[in-house]
């Protein structure tokens, strides 16, 4: 039996929920219709459920997203990963650490020839360059890590559309499937009655 593992964005992301319903509410209804009839299983972390409940209210919902989703942690304290992922990750870490810094330098560097108005404009640029080079195409969260983890140990397909999450995915060898088509991917697990 195949084993999902999901992060939010798939009922965030409106690349992604929109295959499901145009609104969040809906897309999660009729994910949660079509999984409870699937001969595939779903998995969440708790870090992720609980994420997803402060960013969507669930409502009623609640019960039946459970029913369909399991909702548990990866065993942390048991699981093992390979070394070679530590090392990629500190070198990543670093290198876009120095890449933030590169790009604080320049920007303090343009602050000191600009008027008041002008450097408030600049802040904001150093923040979305900032954030771009040190967040985007990386694991920066430990729900994302969470999602990683649970993937690797139940060796499950990972759906998700954050980049970083599905690069590193990627490099420990954790399946994976665009998110764009999950619906289809799921309506062939879907058991006609």
């Amino acid at each position: 039996m195949e084993m999902f593992v999901l992060d939010t964005s798939v009922f965030t992301n409106p690349d992604v929920y929109t295959q499901f319903e145009r609104d969040q509410r809906g897309a999660i209804e009729n994910f949660v219709s079509l999984a409870s009839h699937s001969r595939a299983q779903f998995y969440m972390p708790t870090s992720v459920y609980e994420e997803l409940n402060k960013m969507i209210e669930l409502g009623s919902l609640k019960p039946k997203f459970e029913l369909a989703v399991r909702i548990r942690s990866p065993r942390r304290f048991n699981l093992m990963v390979p070394a070679e992922f530590l090392y990629e990750f500190i070198e990543e870490v670093r290198y876009r650490i120095n890449k933030g810094l590169r790009i604080a330098e320049e920007h303090a560097k343009e602050a000191g020839r600009l008027s008041e108005e002008d450097v408030g404009r600049l802040i904001n640029k150093l923040r979305d360059k900032y954030r771009e080079a040190l967040r985007t195409g990386i694991i920066d969260s430990k729900e994302d890590l969470d999602v990683l983890l649970l993937a690797y140990e139940l060796d499950g397909i990972l759906v998700s559309g954050d980049e970083g999450l599905r690069n590193w995915a990627d490099k420990v060898g954790i399946k994976l499937i665009d998110p764009k088509g999950f619906r289809l991917i799921l309506e062939s697990y879907t058991v006609r009655t």
